[in-house]
């Protein structure tokens, strides 16, 4: 009975054998993948699977049996992970002798053991007598590339998994694979052919006497030329390949001294691409390669590497190039060098500096860039070259600078002087004695304090940028150096308006060197501005028009420009602040502008006190107060108003006090932010002045109250403030999907149907859909959810629709106004679905007197009448009236965009539109003669398109 039980459960079943006479004899595809489901539910064994295969398996017909191995390989490619290890072992005997039969049974081989080899239950040795047979059974690249690249696979799957017993089989393996790669050319197996090679280096296979032939067998490739067939399935591009193979070759040292001769001749081509892709070989090679292997090489690589930069015609090789010899200075500085070893880097130096430096020296300066940038290339590699180099070119450019006498030869030396300061910066030196640009320290401040004094602009632009290079070196400039430095910097911060640039440049500059010698500049230029700015305020009182407008405005940029250090902030801004209270006195003829020039200053060293915590909260509690104190002086009624007073609560004032507010807000800790709201919010709620400076006031500030208008309009002061705190005193409820947020935007509907506030709550629904800069962003701790625009408008289009069209005549507009507003920043695809259900309300905004919402809506319209024509189709008679009418609106942003949406016009069905073109060509004569010339090149765009319309090929 146990005899017949074991015989019963081999054999395999009715509907086994069906399955498998169907796939070998009926040539079904099917039976396969529902004998591996069976297989992995259990209903058969592999076992038994093999058993049904029997009769296939030994059929003279090699069709046949290729067939059935094919079906056993596809289910062990599904079913390989439930494989017992005695079954593997069977399995690959089995499959190894396979190996043998007639080469149509060998693909199906191939992928039987390509799953074998993903077998976690593959005994020791198997994976070593499976690639020995494969070496010495199969052709490989006689086979179709799909079965090469199985091979390729079942390599790859045993290295990663078996990788000591395939060192065991020492160099036989490397030298099985060069025969089984050799000749290859598909690119998809060549790439996973270039890892095998980049493994069997990186992870110290032995490669025995076969090192030359491993080269051969892939150098064979370089440079790779490949360019992918249109609509290439595979995705194999030719820069894939490229670092592929780059990456093998640039793998191992052992490959210099055939791969060496090889660049240089690539190099030496005239093809563009070949030397683009041995420059950066090089490149790569020599982050592996010492001096050893570099040693016969040097001489020609050098010459190949300075020909292309000094004669080629693209920048692209010039990079290479210059990259190369940096890779090969850097690789002859960091090899450590035996007592009685040749120093090749002083030697290589030597080189470069015998062929370059007398081309420094010219007189037409011909060759001068190209030399100078080998030789900063070279520079750059490392400590002891720059010290090589620059000690031996620095006298020669201070000499030829002296010796040219042309602003513009000087301008071209001292920026390759610059270049040569800057590699400097890369590295330190413990001992001061040992930095190399200490003995040229009074001839390079010299000349640069020459160039800063030059009347040509370049020059000075130059020797500025030199001047912050010169003092980023420790310790280079005096306290004499420094203070003429300061002194330059001063008088090219007051250059007129066409040296702009260089005063620009000197300002940078200025903020640059403060922030590493902040007393330097607070002993020295801190008390030339007070100064200055203190003339500027005579000026002012004098009504001096002349000076106000650019000294005035010089110094105060001066002053922000170099509040770069907490010391200096410290004695900058009480300036600037001081300087804004004597503006309040009403001793000077102060204006908008002036006015704003301050806030500007503020804001600006506002910006670079957020580095510092501690300067943050200093500008915080210091300059804050103030502007509240001024803002809240000037709202009292008083009998004589300055004129500072009534300038203070402009706009445009209002708006530059509302920057600085929020720039020193936004980097508050909490615990600093939540002392300030203990202040800020009682003075607008209570009217709690008690925290202001010089705070005794007329009468009480109650700005949310029955406060005058003026106090009513500082609010803005208290919106950046607020709107600018941490998380936790925040805002933007509507933007993170906050359950307030139905809260506050119903009290904003609701508004609307104000017919004073009505306008203005319309434009808050901008100020929610559009990116703003000064409040609800994200650096103003705002937390914004992808697709609030497209949550706000399905949770509130449907209110504004219905609150239209109960609300008054009177009031809407405003309703109209805020769904343009809302419509027009909404994405496209969103706004499409909904369009026929509110396009009759967008026409309708057309004909609201509001010159926003007309502006709004037409911007909304012009991009549906390209992406929904057919529905804008059926309402062509409105929109050609309503357009031709806007045409001649009195604002001129009006009449672009409705000339624009006539334009846009065009694109929908011909016949539609025929009936009108005749009206339309005589309306559009109009515009033509229309004073602006925007408007006027709009219509020409717009009447053109509709004469063509429907012409012949149109």
């Amino acid at each position: 009975m146990a005899a017949a039980a074991a015989l019963e459960a081999v054999a395999p079943t009715g509907a086994l054998w069906g399955l498998v006479q169907d796939f070998v004899m009926g040539q079904q595809e099917g039976p396969a993948d529902q004998v591996a489901a069976d297989v992995k539910s259990g209903s058969y064994t592999v076992l038994q699977v093999v058993e049904a295969l029997g009769s296939s398996l030994e059929n003279p017909e090699p069709r046949t049996r290729a067939r059935g191995i094919q079906l056993l390989s596809q289910v062990l490619l599904q079913c390989h992970s439930l494989l017992l290890e005695k079954e593997v072992i069977h399995l690959i005997l089995f499959y190894e002798n396979r190996l043998k039969d007639h080469h149509l049974v060998i693909p199906s081989v191939l992928q039987g053991l390509r799953a074998l080899s993903l077998c976690v239950a593959l005994p020791p040795g198997l994976a070593v007598s499976v690639l020995k047979a494969i070496f010495q059974e199969v052709h490989v690249q006689s086979l179709p590339q799909v079965d090469r690249h199985t091979v390729y696979s079942i390599i790859t799957n045993f290295m990663r998994t078996r990788e000591e017993e395939l060192k065991g089989l020492g160099a036989d393996f490397t030298f099985g694979f060069i025969q089984m790669m050799d000749g290859e050319k598909d690119p998809r197996n060549l790439l996973v052919a270039f890892r095998i090679v980049h493994d069997l280096i990186s992870r110290d296979y032995s490669l025995g006497p076969f090192v030359e032939e491993l080269f051969e067998v892939t150098s064979c490739y370089f440079p790779i030329d490949f360019t992918p067939p249109p609509n290439d399935p595979h995705g194999i591009q030719r820069e894939d390949l490229i670092l592929s193979l780059r990456a093998v070759l640039a793998s191992t040292p052992r490959f210099a001294e055939f791969l060496l001769p090889l660049l240089i001749e690539k190099v030496d081509s005239e093809i563009l691409s070949a030397k683009l892709d041995s420059l950066q070989t090089l490149n790569a090679c020599c982050a592996v390669y010492g001096q050893k292997e570099l040693k016969d090489f040097l001489p020609s690589l050098w010459a190949s590497v300075r020909r292309e930069v000094f004669q080629t015609a693209s920048e692209r090789v010039e990079a290479d190039g210059l990259a190369a010899l940096h890779s090969l200075t850097a690789c002859l500085s960091r090899s450590v060098l035996r007592a009685d070893a040749e120093d090749l880097l002083d030697s290589f130096l030597s080189n470069i500096l015998q062929d370059c430096r007398h081309h420094l020296c010219e007189p037409d300066m011909k060759l001068v860039w190209p030399s100078a940038k080998l030789l900063q290339a070279a520079a750059g590699a490392s400590a002891r070259a720059c010290d090589h180099i620059t000690s031996n070119v620095l006298p020669l450019l201070l000499e030829q600078f002296h010796k040219h006498s042309q602003s513009n030869q000087r301008r071209t030396i001292l920026e390759m002087i610059l270049g040569f300061l800057k590699l400097h910066q890369k590295w330190s030196y413990e001992d001061k004695d040992e930095r190399p640009l200490n003995v040229f320290k009074d001839q390079l401040c010299s000349l640069v304090f020459m160039a800063l004094t030059d009347p040509n602009t370049q020059l000075q632009l130059v020797g500025i940028r030199t001047l912050v290079v010169l003092g980023a070196q420790p310790d280079l400039l005096s306290s004499e150096d420094l203070e003429l430095a300061v002194g330059h910097l001063y008088r090219l911060s007051f250059l007129e308006e066409d040296s702009q640039s260089c005063r620009a440049a000197a300002l940078e500059a200025s903020g640059a060197l403060a922030t590493l010698y902040p007393v330097a500049f607070s002993s020295h230029l801190v008390p030339k501005l007070a100064e200055e700015l203190g003339r500027g305020e005579l000026d002012l009182a004098r009504g001096d028009e002349s000076t106000k407008c650019s000294r005035h405005l010089h110094c105060l940029q001066a002053l922000s420009a170099v509040s770069t250090h907490p010391s200096i902030v410290k004695e900058t801004l009480p300036l600037l602040l001081q300087h804004l209270c004597q503006m309040n006195k009403g001793n000077m003829v102060a204006g908008t502008n002036e006015v704003i020039a301050v806030c500007q200053s503020l804001q600006q060293v506002a910006e670079k006190c957020q580095q510092d915590p501690e300067s943050c909260w200093y500008f915080h509690q210091t300059a804050v107060p103030c502007l509240l104190a001024l803002a809240v002086q000037a709202s009292m009624p008083e009998k004589g108003h300055s004129v500072l007073r009534k300038v203070l609560l402009e706009d445009e004032v209002l708006a530059a006090m509302v920057s600085v507010i929020g720039t020193a807000t936004t980097h508050l800790s909490p615990d600093l932010a939540a002392q300030s709201v203990a202040h800020i919010v009682p003075l607008f709620l209570d009217g709690n002045v008690s925290f202001l400076p010089e705070n005794s006031f007329p009468c009480r500030f109650q700005p949310f109250q029955d406060g005058s208008s003026g106090q009513r309009r500082l609010v803005a002061l208290l919106m950046a403030f607020v709107c600018s705190l941490p998380r936790n005193v925040t805002k933007a409820l509507v933007l993170r999907y906050h359950p307030l947020s139905s809260c506050l935007t119903e009290q904003l509907m609701g508004l609307l149907g104000d017919p004073e506030l009505g306008p203005a709550a319309a434009d808050g629904f901008s100020l929610l859909m559009s990116d703003c800069t000064d409040v609800l962003t994200r650096a103003g701790h705002a937390e914004v959810r992808i697709m609030f625009r497209q949550r706000f408008f399905t949770d509130n289009v449907p209110a504004l629709v219905q609150g239209f069209h109960a609300a008054s005549q009177d009031v809407k507009p405003n309703y109209l106004k805020g769904l343009s507003h809302v419509l027009n920043r909404l994405p496209k695809p969103v706004l499409l679905p909904e369009l026929p259900t509110l396009l009759s309300l967008l026409l309708e905004a057309l004909s609201c007197s509001d010159c926003v919402v007309q502006l709004s809506t037409l911007s909304c319209l012009q991009p549906l009448l390209l992406e929904a024509p057919q529905v804008m189709s059926l309402h062509v008679d409105t929109l050609v009236t309503k357009f031709l009418n806007l045409s001649s609106s009195p604002s001129m942003a009006v009449r672009i965009a409705a000339l624009q949406c006539m334009h846009a016009l065009t694109r929908l069905p011909t016949p539609v539109l025929l009936p009108y073109k005749p009206q339309v060509i005589r309306a559009l004569a109009k515009p033509l003669d229309d004073k602006k010339r925007l408007v006027r090149k709009e219509a020409v765009s717009a009447r053109g398109e509709w004469f063509l319309l429907g012409s012949p090929g149109s």
